[in-house]
């Protein structure tokens, strides 16, 4: 006899607390469940249940056993409505955290041709640049760029990223141009106001290690956009990612400051709450986004 029908039917009883209404609950016969029950005990060499005409209830050793009993019945539920799941066509709110400069100039463009490959699926997109709690604050994913913090967190690494420091040729005719990173203390810095750093750049030396450069910055915004307009209009120089300042450093519209510096490149990632499923709407949205990056990064923007 299936040991899970022998542990369902004993379950069921426990928790209707009688073979009538159990046998009601799992559609069987009275007698069904009676045998089912009688089976189990006899196989375990135990008596799980105490019978009277008015009442049943656990033994002591039937309570101990319902309790791993009943977790053995729920974890193979799951599993059945895993595979259910995981065949059926993704659905559902789609709730996404992404850094504003990433979110409006690579994520938007794109989220069309998403929504139209998956039509059940719909898109909360929040654009910030903290750092959010996607558990608590309840968040699907969320894309993040360069070292990750969570360890906890599932990750797929994307694509990649390079980071320069660029200006507009009429900047560097007007101000002169940066040899070293020492020069830098004599030029005009655009900085990010959300980093939680202050004005400070960690840019990689010739030797390899990262430099600290921390100087007053003529222009402060929390917009990597408009850092990126202020770099062209010749405000100053600006460090930036490959996906903000690529296609005006194609057009000549801006240069790189100190060329022959070794260029920093930050991984572009997925990140998603643990577990062993991963929801259907998240892996195709993880794969989608994968197949739109396959040919980017870290300069190919």
């Amino acid at each position: 006899m299936d040991r899970l029908t022998e542990m369902e039917a004993f379950a069921t009883v426990v928790d209707q607390g009688g073979f009538t209404d159990a046998a009601r609950k799992l559609g069987i016969s009275k007698s069904a469940v009676s045998k089912h029950v009688s089976s189990l005990e006899a196989r375990l060499g135990a008596r799980l249940l105490n019978r009277t005409t008015r009442r049943v209830s656990p033994t002591e050793i039937g309570l101990a056993y319902y309790d791993r009993a009943r977790r053995v019945l729920n974890d193979a539920g799951e599993a059945d409505a895993l595979v259910t799941s995981m065949q059926s066509a993704p659905s559902g709110l789609l709730r996404i955290s992404v850094a504003t400069d990433f979110g409006v100039n690579l994520l938007s463009p794109i989220l069309g041709d998403f929504l139209a490959e998956y039509p059940d699926i719909t898109v909360n997109m929040v654009l910030n640049n903290r750092y959010v709690e996607l558990i608590s604050e309840g968040f699907d994913m969320a894309i993040r760029i360069g070292d990750l913090e969570d360890s906890s967190l599932r990750a797929r690494k994307l694509t990649e990223t390079s980071k320069r420091m660029i200006a507009s040729p009429g900047y560097f005719q007007k101000h002169g141009r940066p040899m070293k990173i020492d020069d830098l203390n004599e030029h005009k810095l655009l900085h990010y106001s959300n980093q939680a750093n202050g004005n400070m750049w960690k840019i990689p030396s010739p030797t390899g290690e990262k430099r600290q450069v921390r100087t007053a910055g003529w222009l402060t915004v929390n917009d990597g956009q408009s850092l990126l307009n202020a770099a062209i209009s010749g405000l100053g120089i600006a460090y930036l990612p490959s996906f903000l300042y690529a296609e005006a450093l194609k057009k000549g519209e801006v240069v790189e400051a100190i060329p022959n510096l070794p260029v920093d490149t930050l991984g572009i990632y997925a990140v998603y709450p643990p577990g062993r499923f991963t929801q259907p709407k998240v892996r195709a949205f993880i794969d989608f986004l994968a197949r739109r990056y396959a040919d980017k990064g870290p300069d190919g923007w």
